[in-house]
C-alpha cells in the first residue's frame, strides 16, 4: 500500500534535549527546567504528549557515546534512546519515535532487533537516526585503540543499514498463521535466512521478531559530508540537517534528491527536515529580545572555547594564545567531526581570524529566521516550505514556555492555512510522513516468480 503525500503539508519533529545541548549549555538555569530533566521520564512524557496534541510527526532523541567534563549538560547525564523511546511508546499513541544509534559501535543483529521491538511496542511508530559517531573518544569505550576513519565509517554504515533492512524482512507479513485447529504457528516457507557475508559483518539470521504495521522502521540520517549525503541519498527516508537560508535549503534538497534518483530511488520519498530554533513573542521586537536573553543565558566565551574542541576530537584549546592566528589543528579532526572542523578552519583562514575571534563568532548570537510574533513565525515557515527549502522542521524544545507558545499560537495558524494536519490520518510514522509501505523483499520476489511463470504459461498456451 502507498500513502500519497498530497496535499503537501509541513512535517514537524520535536527534539528533546532536556537540560541543554551544544550551544545551549546553561539552559538548565531556566527555573522551568528540572535540573535532572535529561533523566526524568516524566519530563519526556510531558513534552512528547504536548507535541502529540499538536499533531507533530515525531519526537527525536539525539545521542552520543563519549563525554568530557566540557560536554553539554544533556550529554553528561541522559537516558539511553531506545529504552527511553520504549517508555514513550506506551505513554503516547500516535507520534513517531525516532532515536539515534551508531553503526560504528553496534552489531546489526542486536540493533535491528531493538528497533524492531520498539516498532512493535509502538505499533509502527519507530525511526532510526543513523550515525557513524563523530566523537573519536568513543573508541576507548568499545575496546578499540582508534576510531574508524571517515571512509571506513560510512562503508560500515551502508553495510549496517543493508543488513538491518534484510533482517527486518526475515518474516513475511503473513508468516504466522497461528492456527489452533491445525496447530500451525509458523509457515516455515515464510521465514528467511539472510546469510550476509560482507566487509564488516557476517550475519546468518533470521531475526527473531516479526515485522510491524509499518513494515520496517523509518531511516533517518544527519551527515552533511559528501559521504554522509551519499548515505542519506541511498538509504534515508528523512534527512536531519541545518539550513541557514532558503537558497541553502533548496540547494541541499536538490543535491540529496539527485543522489537518491541516481541510485534508482523516488526522490519524493526523501524528506528534508532541518533543525530550527523558534521563538514566539507578542511582537517581532519582543521575540527578538527573548531570543537575545535566551542566548545570553545559555552562552559564554569560556564555554564556547571548551566546546570548540569537540569537532577536533575534543582538543583542548585553553593553552593557546587567544590572539594568535587560529592554530593548524585540522588533522585532529580526521577521526572526529571532520566536516564541521573543515568549515571552522576554512572560515578562520578566509578572514585571517585569531582563536579569540573564532570563539567570539561562535559565541555570538546568530539570529534564527523563525523568530517573531506567531503570525510572523507562521509566515516565515510557510515561505520556506513553499519555496522548497524543507519538507518540515525539527523544533528544538529548549525553553518550555517557548515550546508551549509555538504549539498554542503558531501551529493553529498553520492548521487554518491547511499547512499542518488537524488530526492524524494514520497510525504509523510512515503514514504520518507520507512514505510508502516497504513490501517484504521475499514476498515481492515470490510474486515476480509467480507472475513470470503465469506469463510463460499463457505464452505457451497460445
Amino acid at each position: 500500500m502507498t500513502h500519497e503525500r498530497t496535499p503537501r503539508q509541513i512535517k514537524f519533529g520535536a527534539i528533546l534535549t532536556g537540560t541543554g545541548g551544544p550551544g545551549d549549555q546553561l539552559r538548565w538555569l531556566d527555573p522551568e527546567i528540572p535540573g535532572d530533566a535529561s533523566v526524568d521520564i516524566d519530563w519526556y512524557i510531558e513534552y512528547a504528549r504536548l507535541a502529540e496534541e499538536a499533531k507533530f510527526d515525531l519526537v527525536f532523541i539525539v545521542d552520543s557515546q563519549f563525554i568530557t567534563p566540557h560536554s553539554p549538560p544533556h550529554y553528561l547525564n541522559r537516558l539511553e534512546p531506545l529504552t527511553l523511546l520504549s517508555a514513550l511508546a506506551v505513554s503516547t499513541s500516535r507520534i513517531g519515535l525516532v532515536g539515534t544509534a551508531t553503526t560504528s559501535y553496534n552489531s546489526p543483529y542486536n540493533l535491528a532487533r531493538r528497533f524492531a521491538s520498539l516498532d512493535l511496542i509502538s505499533r509502527g511508530r519507530a525511526g532510526w537516526n543513523v550515525v557513524t559517531s563523530g566523537d573519536a573518544g568513543t573508541a576507548g569505550n568499545y575496546s578499540r585503540d582508534e576510531h574508524f576513519d571517515y571512509p571506513t565509517r560510512y562503508r560500515r554504515a551502508a553495510e549496517h543499514i543493508e543488513v538491518s533492512q534484510g533482517l527486518w524482512d526475515s518474516y513475511e507479513d503473513d508468516a504466522f498463521p497461528r492456527d489452533r485447529e491445525t496447530k500451525v504457528f509458523l509457515d516455515p516457507a515464510k521465514l528467511h535466512e539472510l546469510n550476509h557475508d560482507g566487509e564488516f559483518f557476517q550475519v546468518v539470521g533470521p531475526l527473531n521478531i516479526q515485522r510491524s504495521p509499518q513494515g520496517q522502521p523509518v531511516i533517518f540520517q544527519a551527515g552533511d559530508s559528501n559521504d554522509g549525503r551519499d548515505l542519506g541519498g541511498r538509504y534515508a527516508d528523512g534527512i536531519f540537517t541545518f539550513t541557514p537560508s532558503i537558497a541553502d535549503g533548496q540547494a541541499f534538497a536538490a543535491d540529496i534528491r539527485s543522489r537518491a534518483a541516481a541510485v534508482g530511488r523516488n526522490p519524493d520519498h526523501v524528506l528534508i527536515l532541518p533543525g530550527a530554533r523558534i521563538v514566539v513573542g507578542d511582537t517581532d521586537d519582543d521575540a527578538r529580545e527573548i531570543e537575545r536573553a535566551q542566548h545570553e543565558l545559555s552562552n559564554s566565551f569560556e564555554i564556547t572555547l571548551a566546546e570548540l574542541g569537540r569537532p577536533f576530537g575534543w582538543h583542548d584549546f585553553s593553552g593557546y594564545d587567544l590572539d594568535a592566528p587560529f592554530p593548524d589543528v585540522l588533522h585532529l579532526a580526521e577521526h572526529s567531526f571532520r566536516t564541521q572542523a573543515e568549515a571552522i578552519v576554512a572560515a578562520a583562514r578566509k578572514d585571517d581570524l585569531t582563536l579569540r575571534q573564532v570563539v567570539e563568532r561562535r559565541a555570538a548570537l546568530h539570529p534564527s529566521p523563525f523568530v517573531g510574533s506567531a503570525k510572523t513565525v507562521a509566515d516565515t515557515i510557510q515561505e520556506w516550505f513553499e519555496a522548497g527549502a524543507f519538507d518540515g522542521l525539527n523544533v528544538f524544545v529548549s525553553h518550555p514556555a517557548q515550546f508551549r507558545r509555538f504549539v498554542a499560537e503558531v501551529i493553529p495558524i498553520l492548521q487554518e492555512r491547511g499547512l499542518h494536519r488537524s488530526e492524524y490520518e494514520g497510525t504509523t510514522l510512515r503514514e504520518h510522513l507520507g512514505l510508502p509501505f516497504p513490501a517484504n523483499r521475499y514476498t515481492v520476489s515470490a510474486t515476480r516468480v509467480e507472475q513470470t511463470a503465469n506469463a510463460a504459461s499463457l505464452s505457451t498456451a497460445h
